[in-house]
């Protein structure tokens, strides 16, 4: 299997075949993680495809010396899911406030409780013990420090935490 940087540049030529493969590798995985992400399974595979154009249109800004390939494609989808839930809440006037998730006993389950949590704290969440990403990696891919990455995984397992004891999340977070 060839590096990061050598199939990059093979993508940034133009080489069909190296995309399609890149593709086929990373497509389902992409779209587990936006299904979680949006919680909308067509949204996610619009996000995806979004993702993988953007990628195959604009090949610069990849830099193997900060994330890898995929981290890169998953940072380019994140902020498309970002958007989605931007035009989404511009439409609805408002999201619905993570409050809305108590009053159930299956709070208490992994599902409904990451449910709970705003997107960028799920999607961090998930990333990172779901997919396997270091927090260097997430760094790379929100365009956030390091040290923020961290702080913002602490604060949604304490959300997550909150939601297991049935305790409602603090307005000032």
């Amino acid at each position: 299997m060839e590096d990061d940087q050598e199939l990059w540049n093979r993508l940034s030529r133009g080489d069909t075949d190296a995309f399609a493969g890149f593709y086929r590798r990373h497509a389902s995985s992409l779209q587990a993680f936006l299904r979680r992400y949006l919680g909308d399974a067509k949204a996610a595979e619009d996000v995806a495809q979004e993702a993988f154009l953007k990628l195959w249109q604009h090949p610069n800004g990849f830099n193997p010396a900060r994330a890898t390939l995929k981290a890169y494609l998953f940072g380019i989808a994140a902020k498309g899911a970002a958007d989605w839930w931007r035009r989404r809440a511009r439409e609805e006037r408002r999201v619905a406030p993570p409050q809305a998730c108590f009053g159930t006993e299956a709070a208490t389950l992994m599902e409904e409780a990451l449910a709970c949590l705003e997107p960028e704290p799920r999607s961090l969440l998930w990333l990172r013990e779901v997919e396997g990403y270091s927090c260097a990696e997430l760094a790379a891919m929100f365009d956030i420090p390091l040290g923020t990455v961290k702080s913002r995984l602490f604060a949604a397992r304490e959300q997550l935490r909150g939601i297991w004891k049935g305790e409602r999340p603090r307005e000032d977070s």
